[in-house]
């Protein structure tokens, strides 16, 4: 499906929170949390470039520390899933990190959510660890992925 990335504005919080409302996977946040991360870290939004033409269909957030990217939260539509957008979303995310001349890309994924560790799996990231009971609703382990850049 054509879709556009690009960095989120401010005024695109309210439909990132609509989404991300709308995914029980995504992690939930305030609008605060999102303004925050906006103005200071890193947010990609996809829209749909045909029938919905500049309708958010998707984000992704991360946070950069000490050279390393941090990938805290994924979400696409739920009408939209298996259909690329995650994965545009993860290649350009690691496409900017890199420019930034980041170190490695990191994340955690619940041990059960077996399509995005597909996913994180396909762009290279490797297992690095596991968190035992890190989720709640439902308790469960997160798996550690990390991405490393050679330099």
């Amino acid at each position: 499906m054509p879709v556009t990335i690009r960095s989120a504005a401010l005024k695109d919080v309210p439909a990132i929170l609509a989404l991300e409302r709308s995914a029980p996977e995504a992690a939930h946040w305030t609008s605060e949390q999102y303004n925050k991360l906006v103005e200071s870290g890193v947010v990609l939004v996809a829209e749909e470039e045909v029938e919905k033409a500049g309708k958010l269909c998707g984000f992704v957030c991360a946070k950069a520390v000490a050279g390393e990217w941090e990938i805290e939260n994924v979400a696409v539509s739920a009408e939209l899933l298996r259909r690329g957008i995650a994965d545009e979303l993860v290649r350009e995310l690691i496409h900017r990190a890199k420019n930034d001349a980041a170190s490695a890309v990191l994340l955690e994924v619940r041990e059960s959510n077996l399509p995005a560790r597909r996913l994180y799996e396909k762009h290279g990231f490797r297992k690095v660890g596991r968190r035992p009971l890190y989720y709640r609703d439902p308790p469960e382990d997160a798996i550690l992925y990390a991405l490393g850049f050679d330099r």
